[in-house]
């Protein structure tokens, strides 16, 4: 899917605040067959779920980072009527979690610049980090980024391993202040059930609040 930009003329006709919400994938050769058919199904359940309510359809904008041997952006920031549903997602490759995370915050500091620049208020950033193994480039870079942010209440991430061969270890490192969280087999339904249930809480209050979740099944992430 091409890459495309949502700039500040979109922002116009809807000054409601913003929830931006970057998925940052695991795409390398090990999550091939039923892993990436099922990621891809439970990312269209969450498009799915953030257009039926009528909150976070206003306010959710997310955009999509994928990693293999290098990190590229498959969309960038929109708004949920201009998301395009994914028919797939190619599993190749290593694993550059480094670049890819690097590359997600990157893209979420330009669009809360687009944000500030339109006079948009937003909610705090969130990172989603998906991934069925470990690191085969330096994360050191993105580990410090992502710590600095979550510790200056600048981002909530959510690093989310999949099945039994991901590197725990290496996820806790991107999470100060709650512990990663293991899908348990290919639950990626659920998951983003939850996930796009707790971006319609945040939208229905104000930015700066402290959002309670509700935590069934993901124990330890009790507010953000």
């Amino acid at each position: 899917m091409a890459a495309f930009n949502i700039g500040a003329d979109d922002l116009v006709d809807n000054p409601t605040p913003r929830v931006p919400v970057s998925l940052c994938l695991d795409t390398s050769g090990s999550m091939g067959g039923s892993p990436i058919e099922e990621l891809v199904r439970g990312v269209n359940l969450f498009y799915d779920a953030i257009d039926e309510d009528d909150d976070a359809h206003d306010s959710a904008e997310i955009n999509i980072v994928e990693f293999n041997s290098s990190a590229g952006l498959v969309h960038d920031f929109a708004s949920i009527e201009r998301l395009e549903r994914i028919s797939s997602l190619t599993a190749s490759g290593a694993t550059a979690m480094g670049a890819g995370v690097n590359l997600a915050l990157d893209t979420l500091d330009r669009r809360k610049a687009t944000y500030s620049g339109s006079g948009v208020l937003y909610y705090q950033p969130w990172l989603v980090l998906m991934t069925d193994g470990g690191p085969t480039d330096n994360i050191d870079l993105a580990v410090r980024r992502v710590v600095d942010l979550v510790e200056a209440k600048k981002l909530t991430v959510f690093p989310i391993g999949i099945g039994s061969g991901a590197d725990m270890n290496t996820l806790a490192r991107f999470s100060p202040n709650r512990p990663p969280l293991r899908l348990d087999g290919l639950k990626f339904k659920e998951f983003f059930e939850w996930l796009s249930k707790s971006v319609a809480r945040v939208s229905r209050s104000t930015p700066g609040d402290t959002v309670k979740l509700d935590l069934e099944g993901l124990a330890g992430w009790a507010e953000l």
